[in-house]
């Protein structure tokens, strides 16, 4: 467990290639004010954070596994992680930020083109006040 990038992960480089692509610009790894939760992708004047999650570490319930060796532990540590994003969600939510959860095996580009209407939404919405 050791080797587990906590950065620039598979997933998060194919969804910023496909971000690139379609000439958006966005901050990486970015400490917010007010949390310690950092976004793998921030767009900061749209306010929307986005969030690579891997299966196994964020329980996705069509990958994700459970230990057998020092099961308890895992169960709590896991469980532990799910809640945690729900809470950065809501704080970042009643921060007004739009909040994004992609899975590590969703289809990069697919995802890529619903952050990027929003993104734009959140831009001319922003521009109009």
């Amino acid at each position: 467990m050791q080797v587990t990038r906590r950065r620039d992960t598979p997933g998060e480089l194919a969804l910023r290639a496909a971000l690139s692509a379609l000439r958006l610009r966005y901050r990486v790894d970015l400490s917010l004010p007010g949390t310690r939760r950092r976004p793998d992708v921030a767009f900061l004047r749209a306010k929307v954070a986005v969030f690579v999650d891997g299966c196994f570490w964020h329980g996705c319930p069509e990958h994700g596994t459970w230990p057998k060796a020092n099961a308890a532990w895992w169960r709590a540590k896991l469980k532990g992680n799910v809640l945690r994003d729900r809470d950065t969600d809501a704080r970042l939510a009643a921060m007004g930020w739009r909040v994004f959860r992609v899975w590590e095996h969703d289809e990069p580009k697919s995802a890529a083109a619903a952050i990027a209407r929003t993104v734009r939404r959140m831009l001319i919405t922003s521009a109009g006040t």
